[in-house]
């Protein structure tokens, strides 16, 4: 009988012995977790953010590249002033089908002809009384705004895809009484290729500065910490003067000569190196 009683008290002793070692184990093993997910929470905190370099260089790089613009583009506008707006709009739409009849014989594509304006304007004048007075002392005529026509007006932008063709389409136009021609302008097409030669000849004379600057400094180049670029002016290289044309009114059109010349497309680029 005791010895049963025994063998009880020993079966409770392993029993409780195995609980608290479950119980340890559990505890251990919460804690771990604990601080598995403090650790994942203080790492997520500098998720994102930059890496500050403490000494650094900045250099600053340029890249041209020249080439002959292959597209025209020119705006031009038909204007008339009538009595009534019915009259107005039916002398420029005479005007504007016979320029639209002209640029299609010159074999101008007609998607490369837009409307960018049609306007309507009433015009007003003042106008006085007349008063017969002769003394010194005579009462100011009073004024009134008087309606005395409406102006209609037609804008057209037109894309030239035969650049030889510009002074001559330029002077037909000129012929056919329109009201102005202005904006000529010689443009490139397709930019983006020589938009990525002139950046990498920017970034490698920045990076060739860079290296220099180190070389002289006693450093050494670790990593790039920041870039940006900027498009610099697109502008064609030919005078100012042979931009201005004059055309013949009837009789005999004098095609103007338009010399096209090149664009220079440049690149800036700015780059940030972390130096050790």
């Amino acid at each position: 009988m005791e010895q049963e009683k025994t063998n009880s008290i020993c079966d409770l002793c392993q029993k409780g012995s195995i609980i608290k070692l479950f119980s340890v184990f559990l505890l251990v093993l919460v804690l771990f977790f604990l601080v598995k997910t403090y650790g994942v929470l203080k790492e997520n905190k500098f998720i994102g953010q930059d890496i500050v370099a403490r000494n650094t260089i900045n250099v600053q790089g340029e890249g041209e590249v020249s080439a002959v613009p292959d597209i025209a583009k020119f705006s031009f506008s038909v204007k008339e002033e009538s009595l009534t707006v019915s009259e107005a709009q039916t002398v420029v739409t005479k005007k504007m089908n016979s320029v639209l009849d002209f640029l299609k014989q010159s074999e101008v594509d007609e998607k490369n002809i837009k409307t960018t304006g049609y306007n309507i304007y009433p015009r007003y004048e003042w106008q006085s009384e007349k008063i017969a007075c002769y003394g010194l002392n005579c009462p100011v005529p009073d004024r009134e705004r008087i309606l005395v026509g409406y102006e209609v007006s037609q804008n057209i932008s037109v894309r030239l895809e035969n650049i030889d063709k510009a002074g001559e389409v330029l002077a037909g136009i000129g012929a056919l009484e329109v009201t102005n021609v202005s904006g000529l302008s010689f443009e490139i097409d397709d930019e983006d290729d020589l938009k990525r030669q002139a950046r990498k000849e920017a970034i490698e004379e920045a990076q060739g500065k860079a290296k220099q600057l180190a070389k002289d400094l006693g450093v050494s180049l670790v990593r790039i910490v920041n870039y940006s670029s900027n498009e610099g002016n697109t502008y064609p290289q030919y005078a100012v003067m042979e931009k201005s044309m004059a055309f013949g009114m009837g009789g005999d059109v004098a095609v103007p000569e338009i010399p096209v010349g090149e664009n220079e497309i440049k690149m800036i680029v700015y780059i940030t190196y972390e130096i050790k």
